[in-house]
């Protein structure tokens, strides 16, 4: 066990880590951030910061012997340059980076769970393009297959004709195609050092732009008969990858089952309900799972929780937000406001 008092590491400096870091404050532990950008909003509410790019083995080497323990809180750390934390626990296992940073090796990972992700095919040229549209139709999406989030990195190919009006750039690609679903929704679970394993509440997602706009819990009916099923599948993944903290899994909700669309082996933004809408938040256990303490309650402290990205450059009326006693304001202290970038999130909780 990592005792209160001691320093937790978190890999990244955006909200996630900011995050983490207010969960551990109040378990007593203090935080220590790596980051390459000098604006970091995880470090404003940590004890330590080192601003150092990923390769800088000597900062990282410095930056793991003031910890007893490390995080991560986005999934495109590079793995190469982790070697340099030494001996010190990484939590979750990097093998969960290996695998969740690259969507063909995701997908052929769940493929051996058993589990049932979009049609794919991997695409290094035009003619690998042109064969898998052949293969699995159109409309489809390709994207690289590495660093892409929120909709970046990402084209549609509505049409076979499509194919040549792309421009491709220079990396490694995947083309899948399109699923035709009713809903979205994510499961996130939390695997402490011993393998227990808690859920939360599977939450219905909306997205706009490629962005989560929304998530509502519980979600409907539809969506809720389809949780068993893909949860299996997460347990297998946390399992396989031996996995300690939150994991999260996203999926499409099919006539035919569960569809799996992305990892994350880290909290997710579909999982900020928790903070006041469960009785532990996902932050608050992916601390206690890293530093192995038993794990809390994830049970639903509101009848009905509905978190509402705030993103980009819109105007927020701050004072009709926090007029309505109900809602629970959360602003990520970030400077300058841009499209589709996540500045906050509003929770709403109804209680009967």
């Amino acid at each position: 066990m990592i005792a209160p008092g001691e320093t937790i590491g978190i890999l990244g400096g955006g909200q996630l880590g900011r995050m983490i870091a207010m969960a551990a404050a109040q378990l007593g532990y203090r935080c220590h951030v790596f980051a390459p950008e000098a604006d970091s909003i995880a470090a404003e509410v940590s004890a330590a910061f080192t601003c150092a790019s990923w390769d800088d083995a000597g900062a990282m080497a410095a930056f793991a012997a003031d910890c007893a323990v490390v995080t991560y809180e986005f999934e495109n750390v590079p793995v190469g340059p982790l070697a340099a934390l030494g001996a010190v626990a990484l939590l979750p296992h990097p093998r969960a980076l290996e695998t969740a940073q690259d969507r063909l090796n995701e997908k052929r990972f769940v493929n051996a769970l058993g589990g049932t992700p979009a049609p794919f095919a991997p695409v290094d040229s035009a003619d690998d393009l042109a064969s898998a549209v052949a293969k699995i139709g159109a409309p489809g999406i390709l994207k690289t297959r590495r660093d892409g989030y929120d909709g970046k990195g990402q084209w549609r190919v509505m049409t076979p004709d499509d194919v040549g009006k792309l421009e491709l750039p220079a990396k490694p690609l995947i083309y899948e195609g399109f699923v035709t679903f009713f809903a979205e929704f994510s499961v996130i679970l939390c695997r402490g050092r011993d393998g227990d394993i808690r859920f939360f509440d599977s939450a219905h997602n909306v997205h706009e732009g490629g962005i989560l706009a929304i998530s509502t819990v519980p979600a409907p009916a539809a969506v809720l008969e389809q949780v068993p099923t893909a949860r299996a599948l997460a347990a297998k993944a946390a399992e396989a990858l031996d996995y300690v903290g939150v994991l999260t899994m996203e999926f499409f909700a099919t006539a035919n089952g569960p569809v799996f669309n992305e990892m994350a082996p880290r909290v997710h933004n579909s999982g900020h309900w928790t903070i006041e809408g469960a009785v532990t938040s996902q932050f608050e256990n992916h601390v206690r799972a890293i530093c192995g303490l038993p794990l809390g309650s994830t049970g639903l402290a509101a009848k009905a929780v509905e978190m509402r990205n705030l993103i980009g450059d819109d105007a927020h009326d701050w004072q009709a937000i926090l007029s309505d006693p109900a809602n629970h304001l959360h602003l990520y202290g970030k400077a300058a406001a841009r499209p589709g970038r996540k500045m906050g999130h509003v929770t709403r909780l109804t209680l009967d």
